[in-house]
């Protein structure tokens, strides 16, 4: 993969909002349901996924601007070779990166073998790297998809659709537990290879609502509500992601008091389902003669404000 900075366009200082925004421009302009008579745009939307997913991880990136590791992720040294850190060689020479003690066997006829292609000394048992077997056949690579789903369907967990690359739909079950960030396996669905194809990696974003936030496996929701059905109290409709119920509001009610509603919330991991939290929000018109002229021949005698030391 070509270096992921490149690919989405962005330099190396940008800050994890220009990664983002990057990375949605191309998504949108590259993605399999816009370009279906394209393959190259699907390929493109793979490897600038994958620019992704290893710059939105900061560990990764910062490995991976250090030189530790590869646009794929790899180790760019995994057998110590390349001269960053390793000991110096006193056992022959061409032999960066390994320390061998004086005095010792002589390593240099095994190097011989390892990278003569083959020539290494007759009954040594070494055959080089291209001698007696081939490396395994690999399987494909993976791909990676970003799906986003609507607040209310994964609190739900609403089967999903999805295209791949190679204009195929697939319906996924969403897991109980899901977030922004979970990641869904689908096997068989990547690249095809000599040994199988590989899968495809699908990350899940979880989409914002209009009044409806995410507390852990609860849903949180402002309600409001008028003088009167605070103070005599009422039966009032309610929102939640599962439809509208009936929500039973207490006389004497205040703006910041919190009803639940059981098992309204998201799908636990463990079983069961979170709550929703409804906090009461006592709404007063701005300009009602009836209520100002109540108000005028009315007052409240409590002390409000003695906790507050005033």
């Amino acid at each position: 993969m070509a270096d992921p900075y490149s690919l989405l366009g962005i330099p190396r200082g940008a800050d994890e909002a220009a990664i983002k925004s990057a990375y949605r421009k191309l998504a949108k302009e590259l993605h399999p349901d816009r370009n279906k008579d394209n393959p190259k745009a699907a390929e493109k939307f793979s490897e600038v996924t994958r620019a992704y997913d290893l710059l939105s991880d900061k560990d990764k990136r910062a490995r991976f601007d250090r030189g530790e590791i590869d646009a794929e992720g790899n180790p760019t040294h995994p057998f110590g070779f390349g001269g960053h850190g390793g000991g110096r060689s006193h056992g022959g020479p061409g032999a960066e990166g390994f320390e061998f003690a004086s005095g010792g066997a002589d390593f240099s006829d095994i190097f011989e073998g390892l990278f003569s292609g083959g020539r290494g000394r007759p009954g040594s048992g070494f055959g080089g790297f291209g001698g007696r077997s081939a490396p395994p056949p690999q399987r494909g690579a993976n791909m990676a998809y970003r799906l986003s789903v609507p607040f209310v369907d994964a609190a739900t967990l609403a089967p999903q659709r999805i295209t791949l690359a190679d204009g195929k739909t697939i319906d996924l079950k969403l897991p109980p537990g899901v977030e922004s960030g979970t990641q869904m396996k689908l096997g068989g669905k990547g690249q095809p290879g000599p040994a199988g194809p590989g899968d495809a990696i699908v990350t899940i974003e979880v989409g914002d609502h209009p009044f409806y936030k995410r507390d852990d496996d609860n849903v949180r929701l402002d309600l409001p509500i008028s003088l009167n059905e605070a103070v005599v109290g009422a039966r009032v409709k309610v929102p939640t992601v599962d439809g509208p119920v009936m929500l039973a509001v207490p006389a004497g009610a205040h703006s910041g008091q919190t009803l639940r509603l059981k098992g309204k919330g998201f799908h636990r991991k463990s079983g069961g389902r979170g709550d929703q939290l409804v906090t009461l929000m006592i709404d007063v018109p701005g300009h009602d003669a009836a209520l100002k002229a109540f108000v005028e021949g009315w007052s409240d005698s409590r002390p409000l404000r003695a906790h507050l030391g005033v």
